[in-house]
């Protein structure tokens, strides 16, 4: 039995996928003995530069050459919708837990392909549901000018609106922008009692430190879609403080992800990153699978990884539907005051539990043949 790690080794997405990604993969690996129905399992990684004719090609030999059975995260959309193709038609498994796409299960969906992890209409849509119903009713987005952000954008901006609230205007900018000033007195000046910011990276750090000293964020509600855990410190804690996201694991949410994120983190020197942590559970199901199954053959791992529900110290109530993505309850957090962490990394507030069913694109949305089928 083979598992291959896909992932970005050297570049911007490194630190949430990374090595991390290989030992969370590693980790499920442990905690299942190492061998798995009479197989023993091998773990091999390589890094695809966030080029998906790398990942392709890399997929393309690793399954015909070296018999990998399982590949896992894949980081970026490009790679995992290329690899996705691979999988197809070698007749293997892709597990994505690194990219957020949500068009992984909609138009390119597949028999062979699942997600895992966080997506746009969960890091989007959901989110801006839930703040919308809970009294942040006024939305102005501050928006990456490119496909990633007009999607997210998209995504909230409908879901304000059936949520009975309203979109009262939104700027836009260029990837690698440094001056964000404009911008962010724009929003201000719009009054609105919640700001989407659908960008990423650098931009979306820049964005959210230049507001603080602006003193954007004294006035408004921000939703950050997209961020994550290792971005807090980057940024700091005082200028992110009340920033709010929606989150598919938090180390400290509760007695499973504790252990689970401190276990890691002697391992590795800080908690896990999301997909740190969704590795460890796409690996863990995937091997249950097989077991299940009782052979690596695919098409009767393919019937036991649909059928069991999805329980382990990362997902609680999972279950696999028909276009492969794997849906789960999801958490609202939010970024607490410096003078409320307790401890390194105690950086998060886990403010709602959002459903399953609310965190993730209607079947009744999807565009998917399976789910014709």
């Amino acid at each position: 039995m083979k598992i291959g790690v896909l992932t970005d080794m050297s570049g911007a997405l490194s630190a949430v996928l990374g090595t991390g990604s290989v030992d969370g993969a590693r980790m499920a690996i442990e905690d299942f003995g190492k061998s798995v129905a009479g197989m023993p399992i091998e773990l091999i990684f390589a890094d695809h530069q966030n080029k998906p004719d790398i990942a392709s090609a890399t997929a393309r030999r690793w399954i015909d050459e070296e018999g990998v059975d399982l590949l896992v995260d894949l980081g970026s959309s490009a790679a995992a919708i290329a690899t996705e193709t691979i999988v197809k038609d070698k007749n293997k498994i892709l597990i994505v837990t690194g990219a957020a796409s949500s068009e992984i299960t909609n138009k390119f969906c597949n028999a062979n392909s699942f997600h895992w992890g966080y997506d746009t209409y969960m890091q989007s849509a959901a989110l801006a549901y839930d703040i919308t119903k809970r009294g942040g009713d006024t939305w102005f987005f501050i928006t990456a000018d490119y496909a990633f952000g007009h999607s997210l954008e998209a995504d909230a901006r409908r879901k304000v609106l059936e949520a009975g609230g309203k979109v009262i205007g939104g700027v836009k900018h260029p990837a690698n922008t440094m001056d964000m000033s404009s911008l962010l007195l724009q929003a201000q000046a719009a009054g609105a009692k919640v700001i989407g910011i659908a960008s990423a990276g650098d931009d979306l750090e820049r964005i959210i430190k230049q507001g603080y000293e602006f003193g954007v964020w004294k006035k408004a509600k921000v939703a950050a879609f997209g961020l994550q855990l290792y971005n807090i410190p980057a940024i700091g804690n005082e200028a992110m403080q009340g920033i709010v996201h929606n989150s598919i694991y938090y180390w400290d949410r509760d007695q499973k992800t504790r252990e689970f994120g401190q276990r890691f983190w002697k391992r590795n020197g800080k908690p896990p990153a999301e997909t740190h942590a969704v590795n460890y559970s796409a690996v863990g199901h995937y091997l249950k699978s097989v077991k299940a199954a009782g052979t690596k053959e695919t098409g009767a791992v393919l019937k036991a990884l649909r059928s069991m529900k999805v329980d382990d110290a990362i997902t609680r109530g999972g279950v696999v539907r028909a276009d492969g993505r794997m849906i789960r309850p999801t958490h609202l957090v939010e970024v607490k005051k410096p003078a409320d962490v307790k401890q390194k990394w105690d950086l998060l507030t886990v403010v709602n539990e959002i459903s399953a069913e609310n965190s993730f694109r209607p079947l009744s949305e999807s565009v998917c043949p399976l789910v014709k089928a």
